[in-house]
């Protein structure tokens, strides 16, 4: 409904790792965010996925899975990616410092690196 009301030309769909944390089966994952690119576009916006990534808490086989689900959905629905919106933060030696406590969320020092991240996607889209 909020798509049809505000019709936006753009739509970033990012997904965090709730899900995965959570353990939810990854096909439900895939298909909310198939569902989702597919509301963006049905109501006429260009849309953009953007990737996350999760610690192996889950074991090293769902952890990869999960990541790929960004790629498959990319592929399939036919839009840009830009694979781990934690990229240059998570991978950082000292990673630590840059997350709140809870070691997931990131610190608002973290947000000029996520945004450069979804800019180098977003912009050959303007």
């Amino acid at each position: 409904a909020l798509l049809q009301q505000h019709r936006p030309t753009h739509l970033i769909v990012e997904l965090g790792g709730n899900d995965a944390l959570r353990g939810l089966p990854l096909k439900m994952t895939r298909d909310n965010l198939a569902a989702m690119v597919q509301a963006g576009k049905a109501a006429g916006a260009k849309v953009m996925l953007v990737g996350m990534q999760i610690p192996p808490n889950m074991g090293a086989s769902y952890a990869r899975d999960f990541e790929n689900s960004f790629k498959t959905v990319a592929q399939a629905e036919k839009v840009p990616l830009q694979p781990f919106l934690l990229a240059g933060v998570a991978d950082r030696a000292d990673a630590a410092d840059w997350f709140q406590g809870d070691r997931i969320h990131p610190l608002a020092k973290a947000h000029p690196v996520m945004l450069d991240n979804v800019w180098q996607v977003l912009r050959p889209m303007l």
